[in-house]
């Protein structure tokens, strides 16, 4: 259905590798940089800097993983969706800071945005079969 066309289950397999591979490395930033994210975290008022910073960073880990592999979509696609899509809003409100620090805020903003927008697409055809994939899911 959905993968029928020349080339499109590599395409998606390379788009998959792509996105959850970014989504992994940056989780895992999370924790070899937890030192610097932490007061970065605390300044934005974070409840419990440390856990939210070591917790996004497993969730993005985990659900980077997942969507290579093609396991659970639906769960990891949702779980970033809204990860992504809190943490532009409440780590990188760039309309909230000083000037000289606003296009960095941006920059991450939108990235996150953007990110946040895979993942929805990639939440849509979680009920399809995903070729080269372990096939496992929750729904």
């Amino acid at each position: 259905m959905a993968f029928e066309t020349a080339g499109a289950a590599e395409l998606f397999l390379l788009a998959r590798l792509l996105f959850g591979g970014v989504l992994a490395f940056m989780g895992l930033n999370h924790f070899t940089g937890a030192e610097g994210m932490i007061p970065y975290a605390e300044a934005k008022g974070l409840p419990a800097p440390a856990a939210s910073v070591y917790g996004s960073g497993g969730l993005l880990v985990f659900s980077g993983l997942l969507i290579i592999v093609g396991a659970y979509p639906v769960v990891a696609a949702g779980a970033l969706a809204v990860f992504l899509l809190v943490s532009a809003v409440a780590m990188h409100g760039f309309w909230a800071v000083p000037e000289e620090q606003q296009q960095d805020e941006m920059t991450q903003f939108l990235k996150n945005v953007a990110m946040a927008g895979g993942a929805l697409a990639l939440l849509s055809l979680a009920g399809t079969a995903w070729p080269y994939s372990l096939g496992l899911g929750a729904f």
